[in-house]
């Protein structure tokens, strides 16, 4: 694929799409590209526990961002702006193996405290949760439905062509007991493939070939049918599930985000699960695609290259069954403790605290062998002693894929009074990850890192690495720091 230089959106706060511009930001010069739509989230800032002391959040399991960051900088040779980059989704793109426990809940979950690397006089919080690992031969039967938007924004080697070639390798994963359909969309939906068994590979993939990019874009009628098709050929007890291939490109028929928010959220209640993948530049609607994703029990990733295609549709295959739902997460700091406390990312899965118990209100899903991470900055009370008590008690709840009522689960992080070489390989990657983005986005909250420290901290591990993404990234730190 030959390499494509383009212009980013300057965005101004909320979702913006706008002519070219360019201006000078702290040393980094950032130039946008019109029909790009994202959302500028404002950082969530410190927060004195004496006026709030509970802090919710629900968690989440997007990589779309941090794909779309990587394309930027390796392949655009640009900073990203602001609006593209959500710390939670580079912080869970990455695989950490962590310990999964069996027992009587689908996810395990593990905590630290450290002293923070970037600002000397606090402390980092991180807390991991681990999705139940399933056998590949274990895997529930599957019943998948492919949205495939094929207007004619869609007819470029980055976005249709990509999509077809990761559908194919998607096929390749499927039994017996699995059914495929394919919907299309452009200036309406139509059924390419009606509901066919995983093992008559040959009949799909011919199906996929056929694909052809023109017309309008009805996103709206697309979904519908999809989910009507999905609903007709319900496995019980199985993985029901859309996924959606586009660039958000919507414009017949109901196409604002809210509209299409409101669609989604009526169809969740069908017990279908939804994965959104967002292709190509120029006019990708990054708000939309995530807010669909977030609001449909689904997850959102972003596919740039035939590496991102393979770790979407073969090394994380797993992400496709969904182990527990609607998982949030409460953190309640004691004064005595905790001064101030920071969630980094996740601004647009803060909840409020009533909504942990109302199992009414929607949060993120964990795939299959997943991780999630979150990360607390914290500003220690002068006073704070007692290791030998938990320095936080974290509560969970989640629901199981096929229930309505939510479970509990509780979490004691005690603080050893570690220094930040003394965490764990876990606590110093995610560090570096989250240092990157605030560093990329020149965060008012970066204190004193810089790209080497994140390159030191980097060098100091020795995780799992089996397809080379964690190598991969420090690259990326590599680039950013020349750019």
């Amino acid at each position: 694929m030959k390499p494509i230089h383009f212009l980013f959106l300057h965005l101004v706060l909320g979702i913006s799409s706008c002519t070219t511009t360019s201006y000078d930001f702290s040393g980094i010069r950032e130039i946008s590209h019109s029909g790009d739509k994202y959302t500028n989230q404002e950082e969530n800032p410190f927060i004195d526990v004496s006026e709030k002391p509970v802090s919710t959040f629900s968690i989440d399991a997007d990589g779309a961002s941090y794909a779309n960051v990587r394309r930027f900088i390796q392949q655009d040779r640009q900073m990203p702006p602001k609006g593209a980059v959500r710390t939670e989704e580079l912080l869970n793109y990455f695989q950490l193996d962590y310990e999964f426990n069996p027992g009587a809940h689908p996810i395990t979950l593990n905590g630290e405290v450290s002293a923070c690397p970037w600002n000397a006089a606090n402390k980092l919080v991180r807390i991991g949760i681990k999705g139940q690992p399933i056998a590949q031969e274990k895997l529930p039967a599957s019943n998948f439905v492919f949205l495939i938007d094929v207007s004619g924004s869609m007819a470029s080697e980055d976005k249709l062509d990509l999509l077809k070639n990761g559908f194919k390798y998607f096929v390749d994963g499927l039994s017996s007991a699995d059914r495929v359909a394919i919907v299309t969309y452009a200036g309406s939906a139509g059924v390419v493939l009606e509901s066919t068994p995983g093992n008559d590979k040959s009949k799909i993939k011919k199906a996929i070939d056929k694909l052809g990019s023109g017309g309008s874009t009805a996103g709206a009628e697309g979904i519908i049918t999809a989910y009507k098709i999905a609903q007709e050929n319900l496995i019980v007890g199985g993985n029901n599930r859309v996924v959606i291939g586009t660039d958000g490109d919507f414009n017949v028929g109901p196409s604002s985000q809210e509209e299409l928010v409101k669609l989604i959220e009526e169809k969740r209640e069908l017990g279908i699960y939804l994965t959104v993948l967002g292709v190509g530049r120029g006019n990708l609607n990054d708000a939309m695609l995530e807010q669909i994703a977030d609001n449909g029990n689904g997850t959102y990733e972003y596919i740039d290259n035939l590496t991102q295609l393979k770790k979407v549709f073969i090394y994380d295959y797993s992400k496709f069954y969904t182990v527990a739902k609607d998982v949030k997460v409460q953190v309640e700091f004691n004064p005595e403790n905790v001064k101030a406390y920071r969630l980094i990312g996740y601004e647009n899965r803060v909840l409020n605290e009533e909504d942990f118990e109302d199992d009414k209100k929607d949060a993120g899903e964990i795939g299959a062998n997943q991780n999630i991470t979150a990360l607390y900055e914290i500003v220690p009370n002068a006073k704070a002693t007692a290791k030998s008590a938990p320095t936080f008690v974290i509560d969970f709840r989640y629901k199981k894929p096929d229930s309505d009522q939510s479970n509990p689960l509780r979490l004691d992080i005690f603080d050893a009074g570690k220094t930040f070489p003394q965490s764990s390989d876990f606590m110093r990657f995610s560090a570096s990850v989250a240092a990157f983005s605030m560093l990329i986005t020149n965060s008012q909250y970066k204190g004193s890192s810089t790209y080497p420290e994140v390159l030191n901290w980097l060098n100091t591990l020795k995780l799992n690495d089996e397809y080379g993404f964690k190598a991969e990234f420090k690259t990326l730190v590599e680039a950013a720091k020349k750019l």
